[in-house]
């Protein structure tokens, strides 16, 4: 078992866990999840490569950040570099999905000096920020009372394993749901955090991101399930034609949490694409 180790930035307290040595490798989930979606992935990665896996203040935290922390999609994204700065890490390979996808697509195009590659699986792009249906989510995280009308069915344990269902085609254990719903559900001060993360969700921000990416010389790769019903190869092609050096390769049999359905094929992509060519700084 790996211990979680802490990270203290000027937003509040980031959990992480790190395997390995060499590279680094920095794994960034999306909304109401944390970092063992990747709990697959990593250990195939862990034997050439540093991997870093926080718990990203996305919603299934269990620190709350201070109160004054930006948790809007750019504002996470800042958290992503105040992490690497505590680390002492110049560069990283970036690997996101789902909502972390968005904010690391922020993140390379806000700080591209700070990213030797990104690594997109499925995830949001575009206008397609969040994608539809779960666009209604931000509106209603602008309502009073809208946190706990969005989370008021949450608390059938049914209702959790049909939301997040359509996510993956392997079925997601239970008892992994329920600790992803848990922290806003039970904690006052991570269901502010939610909030602040879905109201400054805004599909300008994809938008923004894409035009800065054209700049972005580094090369970027995309480990695009086939079979999500959310974002479609279509939306990653869109993005991979404005990119400089993009590539995209199918994953077969997967939805959005393709890390979950297909992880040995995912970190077989993830470690030939690190390992073409050697990174440009320490």
């Amino acid at each position: 078992m790996i211990a979680t180790k802490t990270a203290q930035l000027p937003q509040g307290m980031v959990a992480y866990r790190e395997f390995g040595e060499g590279d680094p490798l920095v794994f960034v989930h999306g909304l109401l999840v944390d970092g063992r979606l990747w709990d697959g992935v990593v250990p195939q990665l862990s034997d050439r490569f540093r991997c870093l896996v926080p718990d990203w203040p996305l919603g299934s935290h269990r620190a709350p950040m201070n109160a004054d922390a930006d948790l809007s999609p750019p504002g996470t994204a800042e958290i992503i570099v105040s992490f690497l700065d505590a680390l002492g890490i110049e560069r990283a390979t970036i690997v996101g999905n789902d909502t972390g996808g968005a904010v690391s697509q922020m993140l390379t195009a806000a700080h591209p000096d700070r990213v030797e590659r990104l690594i997109l699986t499925n995830c949001d792009t575009f206008e397609h920020f969040p994608p539809f249906p779960f666009n209604g989510m931000p509106l209603m995280a602008k309502l009073p009372g809208g946190i706990s009308a969005l989370q008021a069915p949450m608390r059938f344990g049914a209702v959790r394993r049909m939301s997040f269902a359509p996510l993956a085609k392997k079925k997601i254990e239970p008892a992994l749901v329920d600790s992803w719903v848990e922290p806003a559900a039970s904690n006052p001060e991570i269901k502010r955090d939610l909030t602040k993360i879905l109201r400054g969700i805004d599909k300008r921000q994809t938008i923004e991101a894409a035009e800065k990416l054209r700049t972005f010389e580094r090369p970027v790769r995309f480990a695009w399930a086939t079979d999500d019903r959310f974002f479609k190869r279509s939306h990653a092609e869109r993005l991979a034609e404005m990119l400089p050096d993009a590539r995209i390769v199918d994953v077969p049999d997967a939805r959005t949490f393709v890390p979950l359905d297909q992880p040995q094929r995912v970190a077989e992509l993830i470690g030939e694409f690190v390992s073409e060519r050697a990174p440009t700084a320490a």
